[in-house]
């Protein structure tokens, strides 16, 4: 008899039974919550010294909020709100922050935005790319586009309404489409 490969619970089951104090579970969410979260938390900070340190300091702290989490279905838009937080706070320590709030969308146009005309080209240069973006746009796109969140997970990750993500995205995507030319262009 073979043994089957253990089911990967969900994040959601994962927070549930870390809440009710499994230990095992708070572990393995942690760890799955790791990567992705380093991730994001470079791009914002540009300092993989400094994105270490927000890291451990995001996962400290959602290792003892997690009680507060009402939802555990938006765990991880939570743990993105709490790195997104974090990292800010340190990218402005570090005066690497270029002074773009992420709260900021006035000079972000109103575009209509349809996630099927993207073009997958494009999306395969976006991190390359992103730098050149207004942080808010940056964050809203890294997290929809790389980390996969849904546009409602990514208002909910950051504390802004739908309706600023779905600028935030048509905007980014706008200047990423004037600045690109296709790889087979003359």
């Amino acid at each position: 008899m073979t043994g089957a490969a253990p089911v990967e619970r969900p994040l959601s089951a994962l927070a549930a039974f870390a809440q009710l104090g499994d230990r095992q579970a708070l572990e393995e969410l942690l760890r799955r919550l790791q990567h992705p979260l380093s991730e994001h938390i470079r791009g914002i900070v540009r300092d993989d010294d400094s994105a270490a340190d927000v890291l451990q300091d995001s996962l400290i702290i959602i290792c003892r909020r997690l009680g507060t989490l009402r939802e555990p279905e938006w765990v991880r838009a939570w743990a993105y709100r709490v790195a997104t937080r974090e990292a800010v706070r340190a990218a402005k320590r570090l005066r690497r922050y270029r002074g773009d709030p992420l709260d900021d969308v006035s000079e972000m146009a109103e575009v209509p935005t349809d996630d099927s005309q993207t073009d997958e080209e494009l999306l395969a240069e976006l991190p390359a790319r992103l730098a050149a973006l207004p942080l808010g746009a940056q964050v809203v796109l890294r997290l929809h586009y790389l980390q996969s969140l849904t546009q409602q997970e990514v208002a909910e990750a950051l504390a802004i309404p739908l309706g600023t993500v779905k600028s935030r995205l048509a905007y980014g995507l706008s200047c990423l489409r004037r600045e690109w030319v296709p790889p087979d262009s003359p």
